[in-house]
């Protein structure tokens, strides 16, 4: 299931922004809710929400590195309970989406745009899902033991 999910939120990740790519140029903009939301074609080339923008080799390298230690930590990662096996997984997926647009595109595709709020994507999402998640089973759960 860790995995799945994982694969799950890179496949969901990749085919949103593929469509994306191919329907929009840069810039343009599609209002779903006028003055509220609309699909924005934005090529990022910062973190999450344009910040640290052109530091690319610096997100890959901590992507890289928080893959290689999970891998290391793998056979840990499957004793941990599953709300937290699956936070980690939304965390992964997104952070692998997002690597995978900066490594073959240069920039991450973004394109949710709440006109109050920095255009997203679905890695983005799943990012900040899994860290919330993550920090709401330490308050309610405690550090898991081991």
């Amino acid at each position: 299931m860790f995995v799945a999910s994982i694969i799950a939120v890179i496949i969901i990740d990749q085919l949103t922004k593929h469509y994306i790519q191919l329907s929009m140029l840069p810039g343009m903009s599609f209002p779903v809710v006028p003055d509220i939301f609309s699909i924005t074609y934005v090529q990022n080339a910062g973190a999450a929400f344009g910040i640290l923008e052109h530091q690319r080799p610096l997100f890959i390298a901590i992507t890289l590195v928080i893959l290689f230690v999970c891998v290391y930590f793998y056979k840990k990662i499957q004793k941990l309970p599953r709300q937290l096996r699956f936070s980690i997984a939304l965390l992964l997926g997104g952070a692998i989406g997002n690597l995978i647009d900066r490594i073959r595109l240069g920039i991450v595709v973004d394109f949710f745009d709440f006109h109050v709020w920095p255009v997203f994507n679905i890695a983005d999402m799943a990012i900040v899902c899994g860290v919330i998640l993550i920090i709401y089973y330490i308050f309610t759960e405690g550090l898991p033991e081991d």
